[in-house]
């Protein structure tokens, strides 16, 4: 006899706006309580001091966060120069300092150092894996972390503010896997005086924007006053803007939800080729991937209990 799943099943995307000190965890489990949601899962771990962007899957939606996670992410953040922390931002114990402060032309000659595909050191207290602990785990324990250098992309980076002598804001486009406080120690490094983040807000993660978050205390009101929570869901399908959209009729749907093959129709059907997703009567069936003018799924959707 199977094991009845706890909670209900729930399924879309809710886009966060995760407040300051809370980790990405906590998130997840405040809200899986307030829907009281059988699985839920994030795109991309923000930190407890980062403020921002951080896209919820319940249910049949997790089955996309790999699309999220792959998207670009747009990040606003504040560099404090003058001093290298532990952790690369304000909450580490400082251990360099540099004399001097960078003037603008002095930051706007460096930026093109860190566009386009660049070797980035992880900080030492991230998500990272070290023999299979994490690397900010080893680091509280006093254990030296050697991480070493990885490619990651940065589309854009841009000054786009000097509040004061010690202190510069940028916006940075970037990949999967970078890390806003390895840019902000590096730039530090590069100018002589050092540097960490004091401020940092994700304003972007693939196609979940700025406009569209919601804050957990407007979420939290919402269950206290006894509404619908599912108002603020997305459909499943939101994290595949960028992947081919194909219609397909019942009797394939009911194939694909099987896991079998169906041939795709349509004058461009023979030309169409790489990954999709199958919708019929506005319901996402199946993601996979076209070849020789046939879909074949690799996740089928299941929007049952």
């Amino acid at each position: 006899m199977a094991r009845r799943k706890k909670g209900n099943p729930v399924h879309g995307w809710l886009v966060l706006d995760k407040p300051i000190g809370m980790t990405s965890t906590r998130a997840v489990g405040i809200l899986k309580r307030l829907f009281f949601a059988q699985k839920v899962g994030h795109a991309g771990t923000l930190d407890p001091l980062a403020t921002g962007i951080l896209p919820i899957a319940f249910g049949e939606a997790t089955k996309t966060v790999p699309f999220a996670v792959d998207g670009e992410k747009v990040y606003r953040f504040a560099v404090r120069w003058g001093a290298e922390t532990a952790t690369d931002d304000a909450e580490g114990d400082v251990v360099a300092t540099g004399e001097g402060r960078p003037s603008v032309a002095d930051i706007e000659a460096l930026l093109p150092q860190f566009t386009g595909e660049i070797m980035q050191v992880p900080p030492r207290f991230s998500a990272i894996k070290v023999d299979g602990e994490r690397a900010y785990a080893l680091a509280r324990d006093g254990e030296e972390v050697e991480l070493e250098a990885r490619p990651v992309v940065i589309d854009e980076l841009r000054l786009v503010g000097v509040p004061d002598g010690d202190t510069a804001e940028f916006e940075a486009r970037c990949g999967k896997g970078t890390y806003v406080r390895a840019i902000a120690r590096d730039m530090g490094r590069a100018l002589g005086c050092r540097g960490h983040v004091v401020a940092l807000r994700r304003t972007r993660v693939g196609p979940f924007e700025e406009g569209e978050a919601v804050g957990l205390d407007e979420i939290e009101d919402a269950a206290e006053a006894g509404e619908d929570l599912t108002g603020f869901l997305q459909p499943v399908e939101r994290a595949l803007e960028d992947v081919l959209e194909v219609n397909v009729s019942p009797s394939d749907a009911a194939s694909l939800a099987r896991g079998q093959s169906v041939l795709i129709r349509g004058r461009d059907a023979p030309i169409l080729g790489g990954t999709a997703y199958a919708m019929s009567k506005g319901r996402i069936i199946a993601l996979g991937e076209i070849e020789k003018g046939a879909l074949y799924p690799t996740r089928v959707f299941n929007f049952g209990g």
